[in-house]
């Protein structure tokens, strides 16, 4: 399946840090700013979270939830929560079913090693389900910033 911008977004079910599944479509009605993430407790990926856990209001403010995704375990997802105070919930992704299901499972290299992980992606979803944006590849600094002003100037 192709991930494109104005398509459907692929719908999915998760373990969830609530401790239910999540479903995207539980979401219908609001937007979703849904960011594929490596891993919990690295620095990148605690920016990461950190920054959206700094701007979550604004985001709540623009009818919009925040769902991080990466192939941790929930008890892994616990303690980052714990430890970062995140307002938003992290589902379970690890068979890496969703990453493949949104193309964000891919073959990375570093330190002359090869190996499959998550290449760092972000999906807004509007309030009928439809990729309204993604962000691939991305770079931490900015880009919560970019993504709640892409929010707020087409979505509000």
């Amino acid at each position: 399946m192709t991930i494109e911008t104005g398509s459907k977004a692929p719908d999915f079910k998760l373990p969830a840090s609530s401790g239910q599944d999540v479903q995207l479509s539980d979401f219908k009605g609001k937007n979703v700013v849904l960011y594929f993430y490596p891993k919990d407790m690295t620095p990148g990926c605690t920016t990461q979270a950190c920054d959206f856990r700094d701007r979550h209001a604004d985001f709540e403010k623009q009818n919009t939830v925040i769902i991080g995704v990466s192939p941790d375990p929930l008890a892994r997802h616990d303690k980052f929560i714990e430890k970062h105070g995140l307002p938003f919930i992290l589902l379970a992704d690890e068979e890496n079913k969703v990453a493949e299901l949104y193309d964000v499972w891919k073959l990375k290299k570093n330190f002359g090693k090869e190996y499959m992980g998550i290449e760092r992606s972000t999906f807004i979803i509007d309030g009928d389900g439809n990729i309204a944006k993604e962000y691939r590849k991305v770079k931490v600094k900015d880009h919560v910033e970019e993504a709640l002003k892409f929010i707020e100037e087409n979505l509000s």
